[in-house]
């Protein structure tokens, strides 16, 4: 799986393609008079909070074959470095739009559901879902599955689209260097200093959703009027579910500070058996780069449902995780930046940073 990752740049364009292509026919079969469409109204329990929801078939699906067909067409020459000076820019643009909207616009806060409930959904997938809902299914009903499978094909054209964007200007489609003299604001100095305020404010940003769950939990309505705050107090379990997401917010608020502090890049002694060791980068980007992609659309979507001023404290935080997600994934980057070492691709090398102080050494 790893050795299939490390060429994701040669595989990243066609893979765009595949999913647009395919994308695209569901889009012209609905547009037909299909069957599936999976932004038409539905009833509250089984709506979404996506930009598209309650869309016109025959203004979206229409919408949806035409962008599919043309990143078929676009993908792979972008996976074959084709185009330049303007064509270069427009197809950089198109990519980039399309990942973004596909990505962070038109999901809702589905996928950070999923991140953070995994461990849970893992166990009802095989024991049932506890109360009146019949099965995951209940759960992961297709129009949350479609937000699932948009959010793939974003992910995707990010890939292609960086990978196309770094070749054709001339530098390591893996990597993104040219050479071995990178530009000031990506070495390892520069990134600890930006990577630290990154961080401070990935901290910062969810504290208001943090302090209004707790205070729930221990009977104080803030933010919200009293019978709201009735209402939870008789729906079982949903106070802790409210707990419990702030007890996991503020965790991963101390874990974010290891991308700036030698912790996060030695493990410390009390880790058995792996005392003293260096820790993977990817151990540490990866997790917070994807909680950092998933807290943007959930985001997004609190902003477009508005604030109550009466209930300011039902989605008002919420609205600040689109600068925690932010943040979260510059921290990641500086992390990132400032702990790699040689391209085994293009033997392009930085200085990894020296966490290891006081005459200790990082075993590389």
């Amino acid at each position: 799986m790893l050795r299939w990752w490390r060429y994701w740049p040669a595989w990243s364009g066609y893979a765009a393609a595949a999913w647009s292509l395919s994308y695209g026919a569901l889009g012209l079969f609905w547009a037909l008079g299909g069957g599936g469409f999976p932004f038409a109204s539905v009833d509250d329990e089984h709506a979404t909070g996506s930009i598209l929801e309650g869309g016109q078939v025959g203004i979206v699906a229409p919408a949806m074959a035409v962008i599919g067909l043309v990143g078929a067409m676009v993908a792979p020459a972008m996976a074959r470095a084709w185009g330049r000076g303007g064509t270069r820019t427009a197809l950089v643009v198109f990519g980039w739009a399309l990942a973004g909207t596909l990505a962070l616009v038109i999901p809702d806060y589905t996928l950070l559901v999923l991140v953070a409930f995994a461990p849970v959904l893992l166990v009802f997938a095989f024991t049932g879902v506890p109360g009146p809902q019949d099965g995951i299914g209940s759960i992961l009903y297709w129009h949350r599955v479609n937000l699932i499978v948009v959010f793939a094909g974003g992910l995707l054209w990010a890939l292609a689209t960086l990978a196309y964007q770094r070749r054709t200007r001339q530098a390591c489609a893996h990597c993104g260097r040219r050479d071995a003299v990178t530009g000031r604001w990506t070495t390892p100095d520069a990134a600890r200093r930006w990577g630290r305020w990154a961080v401070y404010v990935a901290c910062a940003a969810p504290v208001p959703y943090e302090v209004t769950r707790i205070a729930w939990y221990f009977g104080i309505p803030l933010g919200i009027p009293e019978d709201f705050a009735r209402m939870m107090r008789e729906t079982p379990g949903m106070l802790e579910v409210g707990l419990g997401c702030a007890i996991a917010s503020i965790c991963g608020c101390v874990l974010t500070h290891g991308l700036v502090h030698r912790w996060g890049e030695v493990y410390p002694r009390w880790v058995r058996f792996k005392a003293g060791r260096r820790v993977p980068p990817a151990l540490a980007v990866i997790p917070a780069s994807v909680i950092a992609v998933v807290l943007i659309p959930a985001g997004l979507m609190n902003v477009r449902m508005g604030v109550d001023l009466a209930s300011w404290g039902a989605n008002a935080p919420s609205m600040l995780w689109i600068v925690w997600g932010a943040a979260l994934g510059a921290a990641a980057c500086a992390y990132g930046l400032r702990r790699r070492g040689t391209c085994r691709h293009c033997q392009a090398a930085e200085d990894v940073d020296r966490c290891l102080r006081e005459g200790d050494q990082m075993r590389l």
